[in-house]
């Protein structure tokens, strides 16, 4: 038996604590939140609520259920420090050191890695700390994305044709930016299709989980602002349907030579989850970012399909054996689709965006799974606050199978929600391929 101590109060933390608790080791689970999580409390025997800054608090929690192993789910605390602050006090952590966690942190850290040891998939870039000789750069690009350095809880890259329209445009925005971010990394912009690969890694070992396609966009058929992500799917075959194995060969090996540049560059092993989110071009599988932990919604897609124990996982991981253990994933198929406010993503002036806190209803949900992020349990029910309420999982051997799971089980969530009703849905997929043959037709 272990003491685990998972941080964080999520969504992505609520998959966390049901995977842990499936473990056969029979683990003691003790959660340390931001705000209360009913579905993490569920999993746990003991809840502490505390700022993800405070490195004493989450030190003396852990001493006090004399924690083995600490599981850290959000980016935040990582980017606090917190594992190397439990790992001086003895406890193995499954996540980087504030060193490494500049992976996700600083876009700038992470694309000159690549470019100093030459690792495959990097693109046209630039890091700006001030407006000189940005205009320059711009001219040279085609196209334009913009990336602050620092956390931006996945809203912060602007796109050129979706946030801003012309260079000018491109300067204003930047001129903001850097009033609140030490700088800017420029990039051009790439035409494609999205994959997410989530990695594990022991800074020697790095193993692939099946990919998984998230929806950012508010709205049906890609439209609307950008979220922290309204759903995402995976497949049977642990492919996607525009995605071939040479291409998650690809992104594995991207990865694989990013964890080995990480401690040529630092001296320290990556241990935890590098989450590579790759786009297919061209010119091949190029690189977009990298995050430090589980994607939230993505690991509500693959964590459910694990069949290997997963404290046997996590051992493996801050033991560097990884190597040496039989990782293994159901071959089913998932979709999540978050429930969400009707005013979720839109300005803060429009419709009811503005309200705290809202009673949900939940009935019938079937075969589904539900896992909790931004609700609150009170006497008399769940409530949801401004933010994504909850991820909403159907998983069948076949994709069409998961999305009616997952569809019926939100039409049985009742009260002023919404959500994406066409993620997993073919019509959508379909536009996904017919958008890689169009591409590939051009070359």
């Amino acid at each position: 038996m272990k003491n685990i101590l998972l941080i964080g109060n999520g969504a992505r933390e609520h998959v966390l604590a049901e995977t842990i608790a499936r473990s056969l080791r029979a683990p003691r689970l003790f959660s340390y939140m931001k705000t209360n999580n009913p579905g993490i409390s569920s999993f746990s025997e003991q809840i502490q609520l505390g700022r993800y800054d405070d490195l004493e608090a989450i030190g003396e929690f852990a001493k006090a259920c004399a924690a083995d192993l600490a599981v850290i789910g959000p980016e935040d605390p990582l980017n606090e420090g917190v594992v190397d602050y439990l790992a001086s006090r003895g406890i193995s952590c499954v996540g980087p050191r504030k060193s490494l966690a500049r992976l996700e942190t600083s876009k700038s850290f992470t694309r000159n890695l690549l470019e100093k040891y030459n690792v495959p998939g990097n693109i046209t870039f630039k890091a700006f700390s001030s407006m000189e000789g940005m205009e320059a750069f711009l001219e040279k690009l085609d196209g334009i994305v913009l990336k602050p350095d620092g956390l931006t809880g996945g809203k912060g890259v602007l796109v050129q044709g979706e946030h801003f329209e012309s260079r000018s445009e491109a300067l204003k925005a930047c001129r903001e930016i850097l009033k609140t971010h030490p700088s800017v990394t420029i990039e051009e912009k790439l035409e494609g299709e999205e994959f997410s690969l989530q990695c594990l890694c022991d800074g020697k070992t790095v193993v692939a989980t099946p990919p998984v396609q998230d929806h950012k966009r508010r709205f049906v058929d890609d439209q609307g602002p950008n979220t922290g992500g309204m759903g995402s799917y995976s497949f049977e075959n642990h492919l996607l349907p525009f995605l071939s194995e040479k291409d998650i060969a690809a992104g594995l090996s991207i990865t694989q030579s990013v964890a080995e540049a990480l401690y040529r560059e630092t001296g320290c092993y990556y241990k935890g989850v590098m989450y590579g989110g790759f786009m297919i071009t061209r010119s091949g599988v190029k690189l977009l970012e990298y995050n430090a932990r589980f994607g939230d919604p993505e690991a509500m897609n693959i964590l459910p399909l694990l069949k290997t124990d997963f404290l046997d996982l996590c051992t493996a991981i801050t033991e560097g054996t990884l190597g040496s253990l039989p990782i293994e994933f159901e071959k089913k198929a998932t979709v999540c689709k978050y429930i969400v406010p009707k005013a979720y993503g839109l300005p803060a002036d429009d419709g009811d965006a503005g309200s705290t806190s809202s009673r949900i209803e939940i009935g019938d949900v079937g075969a589904a799974r539900l896992y909790y992020s931004s609700v609150d349990q009170k006497a008399d029910g769940l409530y949801m606050t401004s933010s994504r309420a909850i991820g909403v999982v159907g998983i069948a051997d076949r994709i069409d199978a998961a999305e009616t799971i997952a569809e019926k089980a939100v039409t049985a969530i009742k009260g002023p929600v919404d959500h994406r009703p066409d993620i997993g849905t073919w019509p959508l997929l379909e536009k996904r391929i017919r958008h890689m043959e169009d591409m590939k037709r051009k070359t």
